[in-house]
């Protein structure tokens, strides 16, 4: 009796198959299926459901009808979309721009040796420790109105009260200074640990070469901190346009909706205003901005380093 030959159809398959049914392979896979299964359901299964929703015109009562592309062509076409949209970007360029000159100031300051530079190093990361709800209604105590601390210092040497949190352009600037302050001590840390890792004996070659400290510093640092502050300003990209804290917990969005950014404006749209599809419509047009801004940024990085 004479076997038959298989076919080499079966005989690609069995050759696909056979690395994934290995030890290894299962081993692998039953060690990454708890992981994969929590987060299909921590955030693959809320991300689907809230792009279903901005196909739908639901509220938080009912789940509404299909209405495609309605909900996306309805925000583009308004104002306050636009004006969330320039207070975001605006937000998070100054907050990078801030966190990272002041990260990178100190943590040059820190890496000198001067007396209590432990004690320095722990004071500077309260900002970050303390939980916002408590740093912000702190600075709001501190600034709310004409008989707040700030005020009382300003009337005391001569001035007159300033209302900042009734006031635009003096919202914007102190949301922005308050995230800075929150912000940077992350940047700090992380700027901190990266200059701690390049070799000494680099700025000896550039001390024997006549460079001055600025240009150490700029031909020597900053290309070795490059990779890790490109990281740096995308987390911090992620943690600004997301933040939902420090403009609603200062100034709920205000005043006249000067602070309001993309993430107030959906918190607005789902809980003010009952419309959970225009809510989600602004989260993922939110997520699709970010992920080319990404995009770009890492592009860009990687046509630089070739």
């Amino acid at each position: 009796m004479t076997m038959q030959a298989s076919s080499p159809t079966a005989t690609v398959w069995r050759g696909f198959a056979r690395p994934l049914l290995s030890p290894d392979v299962r081993t692998t896979a039953i060690l990454l299926a708890p992981s994969i299964l929590l987060i299909a359901v921590v955030i693959a299964y809320p991300m689907t459901q809230g792009l279903l929703y901005s196909f739908t015109n639901g509220s938080l009562l009912k789940p509404g009808k299909f209405v495609g592309f309605q909900n996306y062509a309805k925000l583009l076409s308004e104002p306050t979309f636009w004006h969330s949209l320039r207070f975001s970007l605006l937000f998070a360029v100054a907050n990078i721009a801030g966190c990272y000159t002041l990260g990178l100031g100190l943590a040059l300051l820190l890496q000198r040796d001067f007396p209590l530079r432990g004690l320095f190093r722990v004071l500077l990361l309260l900002p970050w420790i303390v939980p916002s709800l408590v740093a912000i209604v702190s600075w709001r105590w501190l600034m709310n109105d004409e008989h707040a601390l700030f005020n009382q210092i300003i009337t005391a040497f001569g001035g007159d009260p300033v209302f900042f949190l009734s006031n635009s352009n003096w919202a914007i600037v102190m949301v922005i200074l308050i995230k800075i302050w929150r912000s940077f001590p992350f940047m700090l840390l992380s700027l901190l640990a990266a200059l701690q890792t390049i070799d000494r004996t680099l700025y000896e070659a550039a001390e024997i070469d006549g460079a001055t400290r600025w240009q150490s510093f700029w031909h020597v640092t900053m290309p070795a901190i490059r990779g890790i502050s490109v990281v740096l300003c995308l987390l911090m990209t992620i943690w600004t346009v997301n933040d939902f804290d420090t403009p609603w917990l200062l100034a709920q969005g205000g005043p006249a909706n000067a602070t309001e950014n993309l993430v107030v404006l959906a918190y607005r749209y789902t809980f003010a205003r009952n419309d959970v599809g225009m809510g989600a419509t602004v989260s993922f047009v939110t997520l699709g901005m970010l992920l080319v801004i990404f995009a770009v940024i890492l592009r860009l990085q990687r046509e630089k380093r070739g």
